[in-house]
């Protein structure tokens, strides 16, 4: 998530503000210690253009998925 985030050329905040949810949990999810909610995976998946279900799949870290 970082990297997709940083090739879009947001910050923390942006992201959150665009998904609709705090940035420490924002911040939380990208850093890996927490998992998100689905309508919060479907937003984030939103903002940073990649497919929302793959905060769920298999037990790789979401890098391996993007």
């Amino acid at each position: 998530m970082k990297e997709l985030r940083e090739t879009l050329g947001k910050t923390h905040e942006q992201v959150a503000d665009e998904a609709g949810i705090s940035r420490s949990y924002y911040t939380n999810i990208e850093v890996g210690t927490k998992t998100p909610a689905v309508p919060a995976a479907k937003a984030i998946a939103s903002v940073l253009k990649f497919p929302w279900e793959n905060f769920f799949e298999d037990k790789s870290s979401l890098k391996e998925h993007i």
